[in-house]
């Protein structure tokens, strides 16, 4: 077996989706899985999926039993980063609903005792985020919020509120394991 990797996924969310992206690309080691709305956000956002093939391998969600998942029993990845996630992932993932590549990811990490690091983009009940055409304001529903309230309660599961977090958490977590 080669050194264990970091699995990062990307979900429908436009939150920092550029910023999370930047420092992505600056990693090494590490495998993309992007969902079919992830795939969408990031043409939105003027990001090529060409672009980010050509530093990593990337899994996309087409196939309904999510056969990459099966590397997390083989001790392939060491961390499992989920950002952007949208209100829809992360509502998902508290149910411990795996219906899809990102959701079954999580699910199979928590499995494994696979650490997770989550950026959700419903953090605060007002907030700015990014929309393709710039900064925006919303106003996450009180639903999305307990969802991210829950969350921060799983085992081996990191949530972070920021880009800036989430790059120290990552780096920490790169860090702790060499």
């Amino acid at each position: 077996m080669t050194k264990p990797r970091l699995a990062w996924a990307i979900t429908g969310s436009g939150h920092y989706i550029e910023e999370c992206v930047e420092f992505l690309i600056t990693l090494d080691a590490v495998d993309l899985y992007i969902s079919q709305a992830g795939e969408e956000v990031l043409k939105m956002y003027g990001i090529q999926l060409a672009d980010l093939r050509e530093k990593m391998p990337v899994y996309r969600d087409k196939t309904a039993s999510s056969p990459p998942v099966g590397h997390f029993y083989k001790g392939y990845y060491h961390t499992f980063v989920l950002a952007p996630a949208t209100s829809n992932t992360i509502a998902k993932c508290v149910l411990g609903i795996a219906d899809s590549l990102v959701t079954n990811l999580y699910s199979q990490a928590g499995k494994c005792r696979v650490p997770s690091i989550v950026y959700p983009c419903d953090i605060a009940p007002e907030m700015e985020t990014t929309a393709p055409s710039g900064k925006v304001m919303v106003y996450p529903r009180k639903i999305d919020l307990e969802g991210t309230a829950k969350l921060r309660e799983f085992e081996y599961t990191t949530v972070v509120e920021s880009a800036d977090s989430l790059i120290s958490t990552v780096q920490e977590r790169l860090k702790n394991l060499s």
